[in-house]
C-alpha cells in the first residue's frame, strides 16, 4: 500500500493589475496568469491556477524570490 505525501505550503509572488473592468492576476515566479472581475475572484482564481499548474509540472518548481521590488519605470520610445 503506497503512502500519500503530506501538502506542504508553498509561497509564490502575486501581481495583481486592474484593467478596465477586470483585475489581472500573475504569480511572478511561474508565470501563470489568470483574471477575475473582482480582486476576490482574481486571487482565487490564481490561487486554483497555480494548484493546477503544479498539479500538472511537479513539485520541482522555483521557490519565491527573497525580494521583489516593484516601482514605476519610465522609458523613452520613438514611434
Amino acid at each position: 500500500m503506497s503512502r500519500k505525501a503530506l501538502p506542504t505550503l508553498r509561497r509564490y509572488s502575486a501581481l495583481i493589475v486592474k484593467e478596465g473592468d477586470w483585475y489581472i492576476a500573475r504569480c511572478v515566479e511561474l508565470g501563470v496568469t489568470t483574471q477575475g472581475r473582482t480582486l476576490d475572484e482574481a486571487r482565487a482564481n490564481l490561487r486554483e491556477a497555480v494548484e493546477l499548474y503544479i498539479e500538472s509540472f511537479g513539485e520541482d518548481l522555483p521557490e519565491s524570490a527573497e525580494e521583489i521590488v516593484l516601482y514605476p519605470l519610465e522609458v523613452q520610445t520613438h514611434a
